[in-house]
């Protein structure tokens, strides 16, 4: 049966419009990571590389005779970002985010039973076959992130301020606090096509108790 993460790992994926507490289990990913503007032709090359990539690994595991133990057909897993600002302007933050100041790293999930080697294999093969920028920067990544704060955001990436302040309202309340001042966003719709308004984004971070 074809794994669909929408249907099968909705508490991960499709939180509420409100905070709310999660334990993440260990994951693989394909990774990049870069700096600068998400309106810059890097950035959208870097979302092109991630996807071809993850779609690679994904039909050639189709045709495989033998594939993997576990192995079953799957959706694949939408792009996800972790957002941060260069130090310096960690610094001299005065509540306005200056886009060129942004430091992120951009990942698409890889299915529990793709051994890693496979993902290296089909890396060095997706740069052999395209000729797509950055193909060559891709990482694979093994990140546990453990007890999260998460909720739905829904609009334009610009009023996000508005739902972080929710989810540190609720990890206050929880007796928790936030462990990192980086975050992790989720993009269930595809920001280069669907309208600002309709955007839905899961938004989360780690938290630990105080």
């Amino acid at each position: 049966m074809k794994h669909e993460w929408r249907k099968k790992e909705k508490s991960l994926y499709l939180p509420k419009a409100k905070p709310e507490w999660v334990s993440l289990p260990a994951m693989r990913f394909l990774s990049i990571s870069g700096e600068g503007s998400p309106e810059s032709p890097a950035f959208s090359e870097t979302i092109q590389a991630l996807f071809a990539a993850s779609y690679a690994v994904k039909m050639s595991l189709k045709k495989e005779k033998h594939p993997p133990m576990g192995y079953s057909d799957y959706t694949v897993y939408p792009l996800e970002g972790v957002w941060s600002l260069h130090e310096t302007a960690q610094k001299t933050f005065t509540g306005k985010v200056n886009k060129n100041d942004l430091v992120y790293t951009l990942m698409i999930r890889q299915p529990d039973f793709v051994p890693e080697e496979y993902l290296r294999t089909k890396i060095a093969e997706t740069i052999e076959r395209k000729s797509i920028p950055f193909l060559e920067l891709l990482k694979v990544e093994q990140i546990t992130e453990g007890p999260c704060v998460q909720m739905l955001h829904l609009g334009p990436f610009e009023t996000e301020a508005k739902s972080f302040a929710q989810m540190e309202a609720f990890t206050e309340t929880q007796g928790l606090i936030r462990k990192y001042k980086w975050h992790r966003e989720i993009y269930l719709s595809d920001f280069r096509k669907v309208p600002k308004e309709k955007l839905k984004t899961v938004l989360r971070f780690s938290v630990e108790e105080v």
